[in-house]
């Protein structure tokens, strides 16, 4: 069985009737942290696909990107001594599933930052991915990041994003990753 994790139930709604379980974790990466192991715990499933919309420095809206990785922006600290965990990788053959589906999407590391604009030095940011492949690394659960560009990061005028296209390509990327895995 596989997962579909997304922060709002509006996102987890693009699953609906396509034979997989999903679950809206909460917006941030407290909530998303919480939520996922939760649900992993509960579900244990196969697999496990994190879907959201996102913002992104130059890359226009309708984008799509796969996490090549999860990067925890608030915590990296180049001077720190103490050692952290700040970035997480996909599993290898669900993210090689996700490039064949989705030829055309960009694959580079997503920043994740509780913060609209905290996402330094990642083209793309949004507020959970960390979180919740963290959670499946944690839980022993393959997981990957599919997100739809909906905003230039630096616009703070939220009525010039484009929330309903951003959602219509994240349901078509969606729908390919999954037909994708089933035939895998």
């Amino acid at each position: 069985m596989i997962l579909v994790v997304a922060a709002t139930k509006v996102e987890a709604a693009l699953a609906d009737g396509r034979a997989v379980d999903a679950v809206a974790c909460g917006i941030g990466p407290v909530e998303a942290a919480l939520a996922t192991s939760a649900a992993l715990a509960d579900r244990r499933p196969d697999a496990l696909l994190h879907i959201g919309i996102a913002g992104a420095q130059s890359l226009p809206n309708g984008s799509l990107a796969l996490g090549s990785e999860a990067v925890y922006c608030d915590i990296q600290d180049p001077q720190a001594r103490i050692p952290r965990v700040e970035r997480v990788e996909p599993d290898a053959g669900l993210l090689a599933a996700a490039r064949r589906a989705l030829p055309d999407a960009h694959v580079l590391p997503i920043g994740t930052t509780a913060h609209v604009g905290g996402g330094d030095g990642c083209e793309v940011e949004a507020m959970e991915g960390f979180a919740v492949l963290r959670a499946a690394a944690l839980a022993g659960v393959p997981a990957v990041e599919l997100r739809a560009v909906s905003n230039a990061v630096a616009e703070r005028d939220r009525s010039r994003w484009t929330i309903d296209d951003a959602l219509a390509a994240l349901g078509d990327g969606l729908h390919a990753v999954l037909q994708e895995l089933v035939r895998a």
